[in-house]
């Protein structure tokens, strides 16, 4: 069986347990993140077999109602996505950079796996709605036009939902910027 990720999004942390709960007991997942993030939002994130991914966010889907932010299955999830949202991945010389901002978490993952699927970069970042007010965004690294293409196709998905913020591309950032971007 494939390996996937769920990741639902609510705007009510009791919900959220709540909702969390009910998607373990539904399904044979193991979960990855439950926590709290920006502004008052609730995260879960679920890994295993692609049938029981997509059978816990049916459930939590449904009983999160009118609280639903956000939700998401990403089936043959791209090997890169977990270590960057984990931390960092490494990228070995200076080279363009993109950013893709999103309003919400899963629409973010969603834009990460399909740029790195699309475009030969390094996925250095996801960073997930910790203390920037809900919104999540990816880094990737580079050559310029495959920077650009990741960016794209990135965009476009985020876009499909409505939930893309700002795209940006640097094609030789400087020193400076380059070692904020990529060390943390």
């Amino acid at each position: 069986m494939s390996q996937a990720i769920g990741i639902l999004e609510l705007t009510s942390i009791a919900k959220g347990m709540e909702t969390g709960d009910a998607m373990l007991k539904s399904s044979s997942v193991d979960l990855l993140v439950s926590k709290t993030i920006c502004p008052g939002k609730f995260l879960l994130m679920l890994g295993g077999d692609v049938g029981a991914v997509q059978q816990a966010i049916m459930t939590g889907t449904t009983l999160a109602g009118e609280m639903l932010v956000d939700s998401l299955v990403l089936p043959n999830i791209h090997a890169s996505i977990l270590p960057a949202i984990s931390g960092l991945n490494s990228v070995e010389q200076r080279s363009a950079v993109g950013v893709v901002e999103t309003w919400s978490v899963a629409a973010c993952i969603s834009a990460a796996d399909r740029a790195v699927k699309a475009a030969n970069v390094t996925l250095v970042r996801v960073h997930m709605a910790f203390g920037i007010g809900g919104k999540c965004y990816m880094m990737v690294a580079g050559d310029v036009s495959d920077v650009e293409n990741a960016v794209t196709v990135a965009s476009e998905c985020a876009g499909e939902k409505g939930l893309l913020v700002y795209r940006s591309v640097l094609p030789r950032p400087h020193e400076a910027m380059w070692r904020q971007m990529v060390e943390g």
